[in-house]
């Protein structure tokens, strides 16, 4: 049983749109980046407070925090950035996330990411040493024009720094956006390392994102090699139809409907139990 969740900040900045239309989708979960118009990491503790009594008010559970974490350049200060996870990590123990996203920093087109590997990956360990004693686990999620934005280099970051609390979220439009064919390129390489997938397409020639399954991201090869593995985790949806930016994307409650019917469509079609 696959279990569905979302970026419900796509829905609408309004926490109580945002639940409605998870109820009315049948959503249990929500991925949680943002409400108010506020990132997750900037909601003060009445804030954070209020939102759990929402979400528990709809019965709505948090599968993860989307965080910003990682998104930031490889050449900014790094230990203001690391004060920012400590708060990541109360958070995620105040909404009771099991996961906690993140990434591994912009790299400067100037010099590529060979140059700065070292220092990715201390910034990365550091980040799975503060962690440390927490019950979550991080995703690195493959972010475009970040280190770890081809399959290689995610599987590189996980192998190298050897942590059981350091997973990989899949996102297929991000692979699309750098030239890579999710499925094909990456699929067979990191799933040893895959725990948790983003409901996202685009197509190879525009970039442009799209519904699940209506764009390169090789959603059907991918849902049956995870069907056929016995993958027991979240989906979460983030169509970015709408807009798409480096903070996040959005797609109102009408497109993020369509995106979310469009996923659940491919597994209807394949007989795949959700919630």
């Amino acid at each position: 049983m696959w279990t569905l969740s979302g970026f419900a900040d796509e829905i609408s900045p309004d926490l109580e749109v945002q639940c409605a239309t998870l109820d009315d989708l049948g959503i249990s979960h929500v991925e949680f980046r943002s409400v108010w118009n506020t990132n997750v990491l900037d909601l003060d503790d009445d804030q954070l407070a209020r939102a759990r009594t929402a979400l528990e008010a709809h019965r709505i559970q948090t599968s993860s925090i989307g965080s910003p974490i990682g998104k930031i350049a490889i050449g900014d200060d790094f230990e203001p950035h690391l004060v920012r996870f400590q708060r990541a990590l109360h958070v995620a123990e105040t909404l009771q996330a099991p996961y906690i996203r993140l990434f591994s920093f912009f790299i400067p087109t100037d010099s590529g990411p060979a140059h700065h590997r070292d220092q990715v990956l201390r910034r990365m360990t550091a980040f799975t040493q503060a962690a440390r004693g927490h019950d979550m686990v991080l995703l690195h999620e493959n972010e475009k024009e970040i280190y770890g934005d081809i399959p290689e280099r995610c599987l590189d970051l996980v192998e190298s720094i050897g942590c059981d609390q350091l997973r990989l979220a899949w996102d297929p439009a991000n692979f699309v956006q750098c030239g890579v064919r999710p499925f094909t390129d990456g699929y067979a390489m990191l799933r040893p390392y895959l725990e948790y997938i983003h409901v996202k397409d685009a197509l190879m020639t525009s970039n442009q994102n799209v519904p699940a399954g209506e764009g390169d991201g090789e959603f059907p090869e991918t849902l049956r090699a995870l069907e056929i593995d016995g993958f027991d985790g979240f989906f979460s949806v983030e169509p970015h139809l709408a807009s798409s930016a480096r903070s996040g994307g959005f797609s109102g409650v009408e497109l993020f409907i369509r995106a979310t019917k469009a996923f659940t469509g491919l597994l209807d079609a394949r007989g795949i139990g959700y919630r």
